[in-house]
């Protein structure tokens, strides 16, 4: 079938359709790696977007179960080069395009993608339409034209879980085949488990299993749930996890963030760094077309070590706007200097802008996850 994609600048891109026959709509963003799909289709971070992959083939070793980073899809679209309708891989469990049809997404293929990453790096991230069955141009443009922006939008409240749960680690569909990736007992196993409360704006399976193998019993809580609650629930540390749209607007969670500082150790992923910057009395600010790859060398400032790490973020935390009296400067992204990373220098709080727990993604900075619970060890006592 016949796809387009049209901007709210009025440019229009023709392709063919796969995924679902429909429309979708959402901010026209790209990302730059070159494996892991699946776990970018099931990112809960990508809500509200519609997602350019670079990589030219797409799909070719099909969607499996296990490498889901969610119980399904959050892109509301996908642009590509070329998307392949088979799969190729004794992992493969079902082919892309029919993955991508039983939720919905619709796909676009076929089309210069360069020609399109090139006009977004040169204009910036822009809102947009993929359609099967809409046909004219004009049409699109102006249905384009009125998607809500994302600024100034709570998205974490949407995507997140609704109950409270406790992540069960045995469950097969929480496993990863991958050694790097699956939970697997700690070195101190035989110690009890230490008690995390994990706050859900938009949370990857594999930050839950990350935490699992630092021998960690992690208890999964809706994004507007109290600190009171929270301090209820006796954690030994927090975790501030990662989600879609503006950090601006959600207020709920940095007043949260506020009350639970001191209380309890806290560490912060991608979202949750930014609201942990908004609580410290920061700004953040949307960037021209984000950070979305898995290849940002990242450098910290206190060893002057580089890291090649997985970002997908379009707004950042100002380092001017934070009080460096108060708080040291972590990481920083050697492409644009965006500052990654910040600690608390009193407090028992830290977070990074990138994503450590890769999913899909290098493995160079998963030691986080160990410093979070050597943070713990040390509150507890």
């Amino acid at each position: 079938m016949q796809a387009l994609l049209a901007l709210e600048d009025g440019r229009i891109f023709r392709g063919k359709g796969y995924g679902a026959k429909a429309e979708c709509y959402g901010e026209v963003v790209f990302n730059t790696s070159l494996s892991g799909y699946q776990e970018i289709f099931t990112d809960p971070s990508y809500s509200g977007q519609i997602v350019v992959l670079t990589n030219p083939q797409i799909g070719n070793y099909g969607t499996n179960v296990a490498d889901n980073e969610a119980t399904r899809p959050f892109i509301e679209g996908l642009v590509t080069r070329e998307f392949s309708p088979v799969s190729s891989n004794w992992r493969s469990t079902q082919v892309a395009d029919e993955y991508l049809e039983r939720y919905n997404v619709p796909v676009i293929d076929d089309i210069d993608t360069r020609a399109l990453v090139r006009h977004l790096r040169t204009h910036g991230v822009m809102r947009g339409v993929i359609s099967s069955l809409e046909t004219d141009p004009d049409v699109l443009v102006a249905k384009a034209r009125a998607v809500r922006k994302m600024d100034g939008t709570d998205l974490a409240s949407v995507v997140s879980t609704k109950t409270r749960y406790e992540w069960d680690a045995n469950d097969l569909r929480n496993q990863n085949d991958d050694p790097l990736l699956s939970p697997m007992p700690a070195q101190d196993a035989a110690a009890p488990p230490l008690h995390v409360v994990a706050y859900d704006f938009g949370i990857k399976h594999n930050i839950l299993r990350m935490l699992t193998r630092e021998n960690c019993r992690v208890t999964v809580v809706p994004a507007q749930t109290s600190a009171s609650d929270v301090l209820e629930l006796k954690p030994d540390g927090v975790f501030l996890s990662n989600g879609p749209g503006d950090p601006e607007p959600v207020g709920y969670a940095q007043e949260n963030i506020r009350k639970l500082m001191g209380k309890a150790p806290i560490f912060g992923i991608c979202l949750g760094h930014q609201l942990i910057g908004l609580a410290l009395g920061g700004k953040t600010y949307k960037m021209k077309f984000g950070h979305h790859g898995g290849n940002h060398p990242v450098q910290d400032t206190r060893n002057g070590k580089v890291q090649i790490t997985a970002h997908n973020h379009n707004f950042a935390v100002d380092p001017d706007s934070v009080k460096q009296s108060e708080v040291e400067l972590t990481h920083i992204d050697l492409n644009d200097n965006t500052l990654e990373g910040l600690r608390h220098k009193s407090l028992p709080l830290f977070s990074v802008q990138y994503h450590p727990e890769a999913g899909p993604g290098p493995h160079d900075s998963q030691y986080l996850f160990k410093d979070f619970k050597q943070m713990m060890v040390a509150w507890k006592g």
